[in-house]
């Protein structure tokens, strides 16, 4: 559930996703975006250093891959047969 915020004129309510409830997060964390794919995560740790994975955020130390680049990358990796050039 997005909680409605004060806009920064101060006057109209906009969503702000920084009040987003667990159920609604818009993030997944290295583990579990491994085991979503069922690879380890070392296998995402490996892509990120090849550039390869899905795009990702690193804020200090912490890696978090949104939910909307993991679909982009899924839709690119989505094959229709074996003979497609991947």
């Amino acid at each position: 559930m997005v909680y409605p915020t004060p806009s920064f004129d101060g006057n109209t309510p906009q969503a702000d996703t920084a009040y987003l409830s667990p159920g609604d997060r818009r993030v997944l964390n290295e583990n579990e975006l491994a085991q979503r794919w069922g690879v380890s995560p070392k296998t995402l740790q490996r892509w990120r250093g090849e550039g390869t994975g899905p795009r990702y955020l690193k804020l200090s130390r912490r890696v978090s891959y949104p939910i909307e680049t993991i679909v982009e990358f899924e839709q690119r990796v989505l094959h229709r047969s074996t003979s497609e050039r991947g």
